[in-house]
């Protein structure tokens, strides 16, 4: 673990410059204690350009978009933000390439929220390298890696005993981007639904992992994690600024993950992220002494809390010990940089 020194600048690499990515590397940019070195992505509309037209800034950065990172890790830098795709399998041997050169990285690549479920070999590996390199790897965003997990484990703090957990998160996706709305089936019939549900292209990804983390925190120990996926059929027309939703089709997705112990229920997560949802909310409820019930009205908006949250914990993972993280060892407070007086 190397400590940052306290007016030390740091190096950031992005790489992934979808929605997510470039609203990340607008907050990275706005920032005075930290300083872009690089960014990369694979599509051609965006490589060779100045990063600042690419994430909209409408000014310069004076940083070309590569389609490769390794010169750019042979270069140097103290932390890439990892924002390509939900794949573990694909992620790390984008981390492990970053972690080769010694350098930490925070990705919102759902899968790698808590590894050890799903994936606990490439876990494992992405740990002992990340260790022997002596550097941190965590993956982190709003859900997973904050509302429906991290934000649990906090609340928490508050009681003597817990016998179960629920959450809820209800989304409007009327006001979100396009690529969101295709990805919970928004405008399919029942019937494509419910076939692209079963070839994996349709769900949010993350609830499993949220589970298993909250169990693992808490000692429950479930033995069984099951997750549902079902649609939110629309009962009016539906109109956004990207796409119309006919009366009888699909405006989103009803997702559900339990985590069991025999044949108790411990923890409840449940999803709803449709178009043209009446309202937004996120809603924790710990039963047991005292019972704790907050609930967020509006919702935390998906896009500006994962760039707010990779963001704020990119200095406590320079400063954490070597090796692959998770949100549940990682203290979460707003971070910003030290002002001059």
């Amino acid at each position: 673990m190397q400590l940052l020194s306290v007016n030390k600048m740091i190096r950031v690499i992005h790489q992934g410059l979808g929605p997510i990515g470039c609203s990340i590397a607008r907050l990275v940019a706005s920032r005075k204690d930290m300083r872009i070195v690089g960014a990369v992505d694979i599509a051609e509309s965006k490589v060779g350009k100045d990063l600042g037209k690419v994430i909209g800034l409408g000014k310069k950065l004076g940083i070309k978009v590569k389609n490769d990172p390794t010169e750019l890790y042979k270069k140097g830098a103290d932390v890439v933000i990892n924002s390509t795709v939900s794949s573990l399998r694909i992620v790390s041997q984008q981390i492990l390439e970053a972690v080769a050169h010694g350098i930490n990285v925070v990705s919102t690549c759902e899968e790698l929220s808590y590894p050890y479920f799903k994936n606990s070999r490439i876990a494992k590996e992405i740990d002992n390298k990340a260790r022997l390199a002596n550097v941190s790897v965590l993956g982190t965003g709003v859900n997973p890696g904050f509302v429906m997990d991290k934000l649990v484990l906090v609340m928490s703090a508050a009681m003597e005993k817990i016998d179960k957990i629920e959450v809820k998160r209800v989304v409007n996706a009327s006001k979100r981007r396009l690529p969101l709305q295709l990805k919970i089936g928004a405008g399919k019939t029942v019937k494509d639904f419910r076939k692209m549900v079963l070839e994996g292209k349709i769900r949010h990804v993350g609830l499993p992992e949220s589970v298993a983390m909250i169990s693992s925190e808490f000692g429950f120990d479930v033995d069984s994690i099951k997750e549902t996926i079902n649609p939110v059929v629309a009962k009016k027309e539906i109109r956004t600024k990207f796409l119309k939703v006919k009366k009888g089709n699909v405006a989103g997705v009803h997702q559900i993950a339990v985590g069991t112990k025999g044949k108790k229920e411990l923890i409840k997560l449940e999803l709803m992220m449709y178009v043209g949802a009446e309202e937004n909310y996120d809603q924790i409820k710990l039963k047991g002494i005292p019972n704790v019930n907050l609930k967020i009205e509006e919702g935390l908006h998906g896009d500006i809390v994962t760039a707010a949250m990779v963001v704020n914990v990119i200095k406590k993972v320079i400063n954490a010990r070597p090796g692959l993280l998770t949100m549940s060892e990682i203290p979460v407070s707003y971070s910003k940089e030290k002002e001059e007086f």
